[in-house]
């Protein structure tokens, strides 16, 4: 019953290792005068921290996010795990989104292995042409991270 809500909170359990590693090592690398600066001026721990520190680490933060999404469009085997397999492609007439959102799902990845498998030639040009759609929502995504990184970088 909970196939869709079930496979949201194994990525997300899978991708979030990625997302604190990359937001603790952005933080590291905010440099230590920053800090100082902060404290030299009257600021409290909170007003460096909320004011100075998370700004200047906001690109790597938002780079390892956006990469850390882009793997989880990849994944295949949670989702098989989870239940993919029983999904569909469309939500049956009469569906609400809560219904739709709890029932059974499909994944690219997932159709991708299910038309490779196939013994029709159309299977494959469908399979072949998915493939192709899920590489350009992976190179989507990382250039939308590389374009928040320059977009919120600062030189100090």
């Amino acid at each position: 019953m909970f196939h869709l809500l079930a496979a949201a909170v194994t990525l997300g359990v899978l991708v979030l290792p990625i997302v604190i590693i990359t937001t603790a090592e952005a933080l590291r690398a905010v440099p230590l005068t920053i800090r100082e600066a902060g404290y030299g001026v009257g600021a409290s721990r909170w007003e460096v921290t909320r004011k100075l520190v998370l700004p200047a680490a906001l690109p790597g933060i938002l780079t390892g996010t956006v990469l850390a999404l882009a793997r989880a469009l990849g994944e295949t085997a949670p989702l098989l795990l989870i239940g993919g397999i029983v999904g569909g492609f469309s939500t049956p007439e009469g569906q609400s989104i809560a219904e739709t959102l709890l029932g059974s799902y499909t994944a690219l990845p997932l159709t991708v292995f299910q038309w490779a498998k196939q013994p029709q030639e159309e299977f494959r040009q469908l399979a072949a042409a998915a493939i192709v759609v899920l590489l350009a929502v992976t190179l989507f995504a990382n250039g939308v991270a590389v374009l928040l990184r320059n977009r919120f970088e600062r030189s100090w």
